[in-house]
């Protein structure tokens, strides 16, 4: 098993990039520590080669609010640093990990009968999660969407449709706070609307669209084997 850094998280962040130019970047929870190695070193952002963010929406429907999801909601701030910032980032919606995606009851069954330390702690640590989704969508399947953001980061190809847009968080309203904002037609790009934009905005994220769902369970159970 690894180590605690013995140093402050940002720290450990910022020694870390900068000891391994074209290091691979995923990110499972809030950006804040991220946000905040990017203030203290900007250049950074130069030396990661992908930067997986597990965070956002493409299709703005939330799980924290009607609109947001949980990780960039929780600091809106960070993660519009972080996508603004130069990094590559890869936005990993958590709407990949819905519908075909999930676990069914079958693939959690299969799962189990893996039998191994790893696949039953799989499953008994989510047993929580699996009842809030029940009683949030009603929805009787689990929802895992940091193991497919890190599925992409070790297998990129999983990601089977994905194109570069300019990605805005919402910051300020009270009803959309945490809202990513995909522009995924150029809006902000088309010159008929520079009257409406205060500017262009760059094409600055990587969105996932779509992921090869079978290939994303084998990977997972071969996991947990």
């Amino acid at each position: 098993p690894g180590r605690a850094a013995e140093c402050h998280a940002v720290d450990a962040l910022v020694n870390t990039i900068r000891d391994n130019p074209g290091i691979v970047l995923v990110t499972l929870g809030p950006l804040t520590n991220v946000a905040l190695a990017l203030a203290r070193a900007p250049k950074i952002a130069t030396l990661v080669s992908r930067c997986v963010v597990m965070g956002g929406t493409a299709w703005s429907v939330g799980n924290v609010s009607p609109a947001a999801e949980f990780n960039v909601w929780h600091d809106p701030e960070a993660a519009r640093m972080v996508f603004l910032s130069g990094l590559p980032v890869e936005m990993v919606g958590w709407e990949l990990s819905r519908f075909d995606a999930a676990l069914s009851q079958a693939d959690i069954a299969h799962v189990r009968s893996l039998d191994t330390p790893l696949a039953h702690f799989s499953i008994d640590c989510n047993r929580s999660a699996l009842e809030a989704i029940q009683i949030q969508s009603g929805e009787d399947n689990l929802d895992l969407p940091d193991p497919v953001a890190m599925a992409i980061a070790l297998e990129p190809d999983i990601c089977t449709r994905k194109s570069q847009h300019a990605v805005e968080v919402e910051t300020q309203s009270e009803l959309s706070r945490g809202i990513t904002i995909v522009d995924q037609l150029d809006n902000a790009g088309d010159v008929r609307n520079r009257d409406t934009w205060a500017q262009a905005l760059a094409a600055n994220v990587t969105v996932c669209w779509e992921i090869d769902v079978p290939r994303w369970k084998q990977l997972l159970y071969r996991s947990l084997v």
